[in-house]
């Protein structure tokens, strides 16, 4: 299997394991509680290879004896693997032992990304899109705000949802999570705090942190948003910016009601915060109720990669003329614009009907569901009415536990942790519906199978 977090140097890791003496006597005992915290934590992944023992000895300004005590827990208790010549890593508890050294398994199955296939007219797409580029050719390949054709066809979308958009509105970029980090770097600076969910999609939590801002997390409920903690945030916090996910939410998979949009927006705009919503998975709704309107007064980020392809690396931002007037001075310290085929490639999808793409989906969620009841039957979880993924709750802490040992039986997972603004949520694990449904059936097995194993009590297991 071939390392999931590669490999990290000795300062590093003595960061990551802070203040960890708890005395002066049982050092050894100590650093493997350490070690093993960050390793439920989420932040030594299976397969990260650790620092040799006199790299770390330095680092930490410690014995090597220390160091070498503290191994020898973490082998006797599964964490840590060593080979001479290959050194020491993470590895899965009570499972087998993941070697660095060993090819992937040619049958893991991915359930750590929640990104379906390309749509069936992606070809048809394509070959459309190459006869458009003739007339582009002549140009100079730098479309600025984006293609026309293009912001059009983005607007002509919003108007339809319901929020009355014009071509100047609109922003093509290089994915949402582009278009969120224009908008980090225009809005905030270092220091600054930014309002997140909790839990959340973790690589907006990794891209506040680049930009040296802090994330304050507002706990989801089990009603969905808490909109008195929101405000108390606002208020005690003073955040620069909020960023959110107002339909079907990564990972919990709510979706906040016409009502919730209206309190949101008037929260905001009291406290004079701006507001990022991603609108990643707005239009996956597997559902037949009318869908909210977007939030108008936010600016409103989407892609093009969960409803077409990830491989299509479009998106836009929809704001005001002004603010996309500033985020463009921005986009100069970034990048010079987004690439004129993958606009025209996209222009021609949004004219082709999604329901094909929501009927596959729907057909996959369904497919997981009954694989979660029928091998996992004591996880819960509420079924969402769109999006992309499950959030289940564990009968127990264990899912950093889970995902380590999954990866030893052939399923690549995201522990909760990933979603949380300071790790946790061990009770809590996300499954994308992703894949074919054989596919999202075989992947449930396995994880009941390293379920068992973390648990240690294997049980009776239903036989395919």
């Amino acid at each position: 299997m071939n390392p999931v977090g590669g490999r990290i140097s000795g300062i590093r890791l003595a960061a990551l394991l802070g203040a960890w003496r708890r005395g002066t006597r049982q050092g050894a005992a100590d650093l493997a509680a350490a070690v093993e915290l960050q390793v439920l934590d989420g932040h030594l992944p299976v397969g990260t290879q650790l620092p040799a023992e006199r790299e770390l000895a330095d680092a930490l300004g410690v014995s090597r004896t220390l160091i070498g005590a503290a191994l020898d827990r973490l082998r006797e208790g599964g964490l840590v693997a060593s080979r001479r010549g290959a050194g020491s890593w993470i590895t899965a508890p009570g499972g087998d032992i993941i070697d660095p050294a060993l090819p992937e398994r040619e049958d893991t199955i991915d359930m750590s990304r929640a990104t379906p296939p390309a749509v069936p007219g992606m070809a048809a797409a394509v070959d459309a899109a190459r006869h458009l580029l003739a007339d582009e050719l002549g140009r100079t390949g730098y479309t600025g705000q984006g293609l026309p054709l293009l912001r059009e066809r983005v607007a002509a979308r919003y108007t339809e949802r319901g929020l009355p958009t014009t071509p100047a509105q609109v922003m093509i970029t290089n994915g949402a999570h582009h278009g969120f980090v224009l908008a980090l770097r225009m809005l905030t600076g270092p220091g600054d705090r930014v309002l997140v969910e909790q839990p959340t999609y973790p690589n907006s939590l990794e891209a506040v942190r680049a930009a040296h801002a802090i994330p304050v997390p507002v706990a989801m409920t089990d009603e969905g948003w808490d909109f008195e903690g929101i405000e108390a945030v606002l208020r005690q916090a003073g955040p620069r910016l909020a960023y959110l996910i107002v339909d079907f939410q990564n990972p919990t998979g709510w979706r906040m009601d016409e009502a919730g949009r209206e309190r949101l927006g008037r929260m905001f705009a009291r406290a004079r915060t701006s507001v990022v919503i991603d609108e990643t998975l707005a239009e996956l709704d597997l559902g037949n109720e009318v869908a909210p309107s977007p939030l108008g007064s936010a600016i409103l980020v989407g892609t093009s990669s969960k409803s077409h392809w990830g491989g299509l690396r479009i998106g836009w931002i929809r704001a005001s003329e002004d603010i996309l007037a500033r985020l463009s001075s921005a986009r100069f310290g970034l990048d010079l614009g987004s690439p004129v085929f993958e606009q025209l490639v996209f222009a021609e999808l949004l004219t082709q009907p999604a329901r094909g793409r929501r009927e596959e989906i729907r057909v996959q969620r369904d497919a997981l569901i009954d694989a979660v009841r029928t091998y996992c039957p004591e996880w819960t979880f509420r079924v969402p009415e769109g999006g992309l993924s499950l959030w289940c709750k564990l009968p127990e802490p264990m899912s950093t536990r889970l995902a380590v040992a999954a990866a030893s039986h052939g399923v690549q997972a995201a522990p909760g942790s990933r979603f949380g603004v300071n790790g946790g949520l061990e009770r809590w694990i996300r499954l994308p519906f992703a894949h074919s449904p054989h596919r999202l059936t075989e992947a449930v097995r396995r994880l009941s199978v390293a379920a068992a194993s973390v648990r240690d009590c294997p049980g009776e297991l239903p036989v395919t």
